[in-house]
């Protein structure tokens, strides 16, 4: 059974901030560093311009001079209040209301929440109270793709079903002025905050993807190449070196599940220029294929489990031809993918 993935709407954080900021941000902070140069050149080849925040660069829930609880806090308020944004225009998109929803899946990680964001979404936006409920909590940059998995199950398991697939994403929330790594470095200045949504369904309401097939694979003995690690001062995203090698290892058995299909379009995460341009090359696309994903990743970089939707929002805006073959591909701390054969209907 085809199932049909409207055009997502993305709201970003109120704060644009330029990667130039962030470079005077980390000059001020270790302005005898040692490595100061090389973080100011990894910084300046990530291949982000600009990005969202929801609160200025140096307010104390962003620099990291709040505590644990103020910065969480804030995290989950302002990504609430930007899914709350995304889900009323993919209603006012679809034509639909909020009760016409029959499943939400939601994907947000970057703050601690009990109830999380699929429970608030239901009492903020008044879904029907028997509405089915599938939460993401800890997927981070594949949980847009992941969710549009879960979405996609939800619907084959219940034709006739409505679903509202949900991101939310303030990753400003782990930036810290005093992390000196370069690992952190180049996650200072890929990182936003953003939340978009879409509807799921099995009968089109517009143009865009139509999912045919899904793959979900985790990377053998890889947990430690992303994870997030807490401490007093809040949530840190961390790597290993072979975490810059993670996506690499994990294509052979992408290729494996793609086969000898050359798709027309692909939708890419845009974790790095270099995950990028080698999942394209990898799928047999060059530089203008991937245009989508580079475009988010200079305009808005990396908004973790926001990222697919906003790249498929950008699709829209420029799309592939009618019956067009392609993939939607993310990856993430796991280390993990989740891809899905889809195509384009016009």
């Amino acid at each position: 059974m085809p199932v049909h993935v409207l055009r997502p709407l993305t709201v970003l954080g109120d704060h644009q901030v330029t990667t130039a900021e962030i470079a005077e941000d980390v000059q001020a902070h270790h302005p005898d560093h040692p490595r100061l140069g090389a973080f100011l050149r990894v910084i300046g080849n990530c291949g982000v311009r600009t990005r969202h925040f929801t609160r200025p660069l140096g307010s104390p829930t962003v620099s990291g001079s709040a505590g644990i609880e103020e910065r969480v806090n804030a995290a989950f308020e302002d990504a609430l209040a930007m899914a709350e944004k995304a889900a009323k225009a993919a209603f006012d998109e679809a034509g639909l209301t909020a009760l016409d929803i029959d499943a939400i899946v939601t994907t947000h990680t970057t703050s601690w929440a009990v109830p999380n964001l699929d429970i608030n979404l239901v009492d903020r936006l008044h879904l029907r109270p028997t509405v089915r409920r599938v939460a993401l909590t800890t997927v981070a940059c594949p949980g847009g793709a992941q969710a549009l998995i879960r979405a996609a199950d939800l619907v084959a398991a219940r034709p006739g079903s409505k679903v509202l697939v949900v991101a939310g994403e303030v990753l400003s929330g782990i930036y810290h002025q005093a992390d000196d790594t370069i690992e952190s470095m180049i996650y200072k200045a890929l990182f936003g905050d953003a939340a978009a949504a879409t509807i799921v369904t099995d009968e089109p309401l517009g143009p865009g993807l139509v999912v045919e097939d899904s793959f979900e694979y985790v990377l053998p003995h890889s947990v430690d190449r992303q994870a997030g690690r807490v401490d007093r001062a809040g949530i840190h995203f961390v790597s290993t070196k072979k975490a810059l090698s993670a996506a690499d290892d994990v294509l052979p058995q992408l290729k494996n599940w793609v086969g000898t299909d050359r798709p027309d379009f692909a939708v890419i995460h845009p974790g790095s220029p270099r995950i990028i341009t080698d999942t394209a090359a990898a799928l047999g696309l060059d530089e203008h294929d991937a245009r989508h994903s580079t475009d988010t990743l200079a305009h808005e970089g990396n908004i973790g489990g926001v990222s697919v939707l906003r790249v498929l929002e950008r699709t829209h805006a420029d799309p592939p031809a009618d019956g067009s073959r392609g993939y939607t591909i993310a990856f993430g701390p796991g280390f993990a993918t989740a891809a899905l054969r889809c195509r384009w209907q016009s």
